[in-house]
């Protein structure tokens, strides 16, 4: 129960997100509300698609696409409060990062996937309704911007739940708690303190004598 309200509030924040990004890009009310509910169940989406599960399990049942619906319309009308809010929603996307990270991989734990499989599955989840709103807003996707921590927590707490899942005999919900509080707790610390992966060095410029 409460990893479906919190995989709920995931996709209502992460389709928030898309909507925001689709007012800035002055989409009309269609294209605010595709793109926002693509970014709110297109993690689960992809997920289903790789572990075999037809119909994706966000389009089978109509809460996931009524939620995200629901979140980008308040965005449409709403949109200037939540440009004030830009902490609060942060906060909200790192929670809905870790919940989507460690419930992908436990369901592929689930499908008798390994470890590894498992803990990249989590990481698509997280990750991968981002990836489809910036390619659908035409911009650089943020997993490969050198932005805050992202990807890592994400792969972390995936990871956690994966390898605990498959490998002691600790109940699955105890792996779902701690991926969750590591990969959101990282998010966030990242967000805090500006933590980011380094960059390649540049060639310094040759002087002219």
């Amino acid at each position: 129960m409460l990893q479906e309200i919190l995989n709920d509030v995931g996709i209502a924040v992460f389709a928030a997100s898309g909507a925001l990004l689709g007012v800035r890009k002055d989409f009309d009310l269609w294209g605010i509300v595709t793109v926002g509910a693509l970014t709110g169940v297109g993690g689960g989406i992809l997920r289903d698609v790789v572990l075999g599960i037809t119909p994706p399990t966000s389009i089978q049942n109509w809460p996931p696409i009524v939620i995200a619906a629901v979140a980008s319309l308040v965005v449409f009308i709403f949109h200037p409060t939540f440009a004030l809010l830009r902490r609060s929603v942060l906060i909200f996307d790192a929670v809905g990062m870790g919940v989507f990270a460690t419930s992908g991989a436990a369901i592929a734990v689930d499908h008798g996937v390994s470890a590894f499989a498992a803990t990249l599955v989590g990481l698509l989840t997280a990750v991968g309704g981002g990836i489809l709103r910036d390619v659908m807003a035409n911009e650089i996707p943020l997993l490969l911007q050198p932005a805050d921590l992202y990807a890592v927590p994400a792969l972390l707490g995936a990871a956690v739940v994966a390898v605990g899942g498959i490998h002691t005999p600790a109940p699955i919900w105890v792996w779902l708690v701690t991926g969750t509080i590591v990969a959101t707790g990282l998010r966030i610390a990242g967000l805090a303190f500006g933590w980011r992966l380094p960059t390649a060095p540049r060639p310094r410029a040759r002087r002219h004598s």
